[in-house]
């Protein structure tokens, strides 16, 4: 089976596709171990025309309306990237074309079945993140068509969770045969075995509870939550320990001893990404109350060793998180008391701690890798052949 790749960035390195959190990278390694042949369609590119157009809308809705324009569904662009992918075609013998996500084929007219994988559709997001609120009519409006347009061309529409299938057939009315949910996988493999991971999991001191808050936005991760359970836990006889990694704490108040701020810490370098494994090896939860996501891969990563998330009912998230399985999911109003009584409990019979923590790892080895989700794109595309 040959498969024209589609991204509008390289996606044969990480370093060419930082886009999407590298997604599309790992999305194409996936596959490739399924001994798919690749061809790669991509980077794609603009011209300096449509450029040069995008801006002038973008400083022409900020100056005049206060409107958050963005380029990902200008109709111009999208039909630019799918000119350029049919030329390519022209000259390829790829049985299906597969897109990270739904842009560079929305207007693509070609012999083979398309498919693609997303973590959301248009609708999901809206007003959900800030980088999609206060948008123009005319973006809404053309976002909401190019989602219309992928999904009628689309053999297979993959989505990364339950929330963003459910979108797909309820606000965009696609057939639900050929909607599927497959979850990502973490972007780091383990290096342990579920006999291996109960050293780690044991290595954790049972009479201090470790957090580690790993994002870049404190607001939208939900770091104030992440604070006041770690400072309830402490002040209720718990000694708790809450590590920031990936921007700096928000507290209106003198940060106490028991929060290590860390900054960024960037994945793209080897120190950095053992010095992240190391953070998450030594702590109990992985805690991100988050308040708007998709499918957050780091979930996968920190389940991969050994360790349960907490998070929030919204977005992707409770495809990702079973609660009691691999961690547990809180109503993103809940009371800081129900984080702290779940943990609590835990740590008060410390080996219902340890059971979920080897639940977690059982979860990444079973569900939450590329190797498992590779295998399942796999065998959906052998259905459409």
């Amino acid at each position: 089976m040959k498969v024209a790749y589609v991204t509008t960035y390289d996606a044969r390195s990480l370093k060419g596709s930082n886009e999407w959190s590298g997604t599309g990278y790992y999305i194409a390694q996936s596959l490739e171990k399924q001994v798919l042949s690749l061809e790669y369609i991509g980077p794609l590119s603009d011209s300096v025309a449509l450029e040069a157009a995008r801006k002038i809308k973008s400083r022409f809705y900020k100056a005049f309306y206060a409107k958050n324009y963005q380029k990902d569904a200008d109709p111009a662009t999208l039909r630019n990237y799918a000119r350029q992918i049919t030329h390519k075609l022209a000259h390829s013998k790829s049985d299906i074309v597969f897109s990270a996500t739904i842009n560079p084929i929305a207007y693509l007219d070609c012999e083979q079945p398309i498919v693609f994988w997303a973590d959301g559709t248009f609708a999901n997001v809206q007003n959900f993140y800030p980088l999609y609120s206060n948008l123009p009519e005319e973006v809404i409006r053309d976002w909401h068509h190019i989602e219309q347009l992928a999904l009628e061309r689309c053999k297979l529409a993959i989505y990364s969770s339950d929330w963003a299938a459910k979108s797909a057939v309820h606000d965009y009315g696609a057939d639900p045969s050929k909607v599927k949910v497959i979850s990502f996988g973490s972007n780091t493999e383990s290096p342990f075995t579920s006999d291996s991971i109960q050293a780690v999991i044991d290595s954790r001191p049972s009479d201090c509870c470790n957090l580690l808050f790993l994002g870049v936005d404190w607001i939208r991760k939900g770091g104030n939550v992440a604070y006041q359970v770690a400072k309830k836990l402490n002040q209720a006889g718990l000694k708790t320990k809450l590590t920031i990694v990936g921007c700096e704490p928000l507290i209106e108040e003198t940060l106490p001893e028991f929060v290590e701020p860390l900054g960024f810490i960037s994945k793209s370098t080897e120190a950095g990404k053992a010095k992240i494994q190391k953070l998450l090896m030594e702590s109990h939860f992985l805690i991100l109350p988050t308040l708007a996501d998709c499918t957050p891969i780091v979930f996968c990563e920190a389940n991969s060793l050994g360790v349960p998330c907490l998070s929030t009912t919204v977005g992707g998230v409770p495809t990702m998180v079973h609660n009691d399985i691999n961690g547990r999911l809180f109503d993103p109003s809940a009371d800081i008391t129900h984080y702290c009584d779940y943990i609590t409990n835990l740590f008060t019979n410390y080996s219902s701690y340890q059971d979920l923590a080897r639940s977690a790892f059982h979860e990444y080895e079973s569900r939450l890798n590329w190797r498992v989700a590779g295998q399942k794109v796999k065998d959906l595309l052998k259905t459409i052949l």
